[in-house]
C-alpha cells in the first residue's frame, strides 16, 4: 500500500494529539507529537532556570539548545536521556509553551529536526503549522477545532486525573484563549488552517469518530 503523510493542525485540547496517536496506531504508521517537542524545551528552559533570559539572551538560548537531545520513541517523550512524556503535561508547562515556541531559533532547531521525519513517508504529525510550514505538501491536512469551552473541560479532566485541582474552568478556558490568541498571532509559523485542509470540529465528537472521519479519507489516498 502506498505510504502517506498526514498533517494534523488545531489549537489547544481540540484533541489533535489523542487522534493522531490513534490514527497511526490503526494505519501502522508513525505518529510524531510537535507539541510534546516543543513542551520538552519549555521544561528544559524552566529546569536551567533560563525561561526569561531566553526571550532576551540569543546566545545563551542557541548555547543550550545546541546541548539539548529530543527524540520520540514508541510515543514516550525524551529530553537529554530522560523520559518526561508527563513531565511536559503539566498545566506549568501549557501556560508557557506558546511563548516558547514563537522564539526563532527554538522553531528553527525544531522544524529541522521535523521535516526529517518525512523523508520515508507513513506519518501522523500533529502541531499548529505541520500543514502550512513543516509538510505544505502533506497528502491528507486536517484542521481540528473545537469550541474554547468544550477544550476547557478536556484540560481540565486531565488535570484533574493528574491530581492538578487548584484551576477552575473559567481559568483554562481564559487560558485557552490566551493561547490561541498567541498561537495565531506569532510572527513565525502561525496556527492557521491550510487553504486544502479538511476542518474537523470536534466539539460533539468521541475520539473513536475523529479517528474514523480521517481514517476514511486516508484508506482512499492509501488505497485500502
Amino acid at each position: 500500500m502506498k505510504k502517506i503523510i498526514i498533517a494534523i493542525d488545531g489549537p489547544a485540547a481540540s484533541g489533535k494529539s489523542t487522534t493522531a496517536k490513534a490514527l497511526a496506531k490503526r494505519l501502522n504508521y508513525t505518529y510524531i507529537d510537535t507539541g510534546a517537542m516543543y513542551r520538552a524545551i519549555t521544561l528544559k528552559l524552566l529546569r536551567e532556570n533560563a525561561y526569561d533570559t531566553a526571550f532576551t539572551d540569543e546566545a545563551m538560548l542557541k548555547a543550550l539548545l545546541d546541548a539539548t537531545d529530543i527524540h520520540l520513541e514508541h510515543g514516550a517523550v525524551f529530553l537529554d536521556g530522560e523520559d518526561v512524556s508527563d513531565k511536559i503535561r503539566t498545566h506549568d508547562i501549557s501556560s508557557k509553551v506558546s511563548k516558547v515556541s514563537s522564539l526563532k531559533l527554538v522553531r528553527e532547531k525544531l522544524t529541522e529536526c521535523q521535516k526529517k521525519f518525512g523523508n520515508e513517508k507513513g506519518i501522523v504529525m500533529d502541531g499548529r503549522d505541520i500543514g502550512t510550514v513543516i509538510f505544505p505538501d502533506a497528502d491528507l491536512k486536517v484542521f481540528m477545532t473545537a469550541s474554547a469551552r468544550e477544550r476547557a473541560k478536556r484540560r481540565l479532566e486531565e488535570l484533574q486525573l493528574k491530581g492538578e485541582t487548584a484551576l477552575t474552568l473559567d481559568d483554562l478556558e481564559q487560558d485557552i484563549l490566551r493561547r490561541d490568541k498567541e498561537d495565531s498571532e506569532r510572527a513565525l509559523a502561525p496556527l492557521r488552517k491550510a487553504a486544502d485542509a479538511i476542518e474537523l470540529d470536534t466539539s460533539a465528537l468521541s475520539i473513536d469518530e475523529q479517528v474514523e472521519f480521517i481514517y476514511r479519507r486516508a484508506a482512499i489516498l492509501i488505497g485500502n
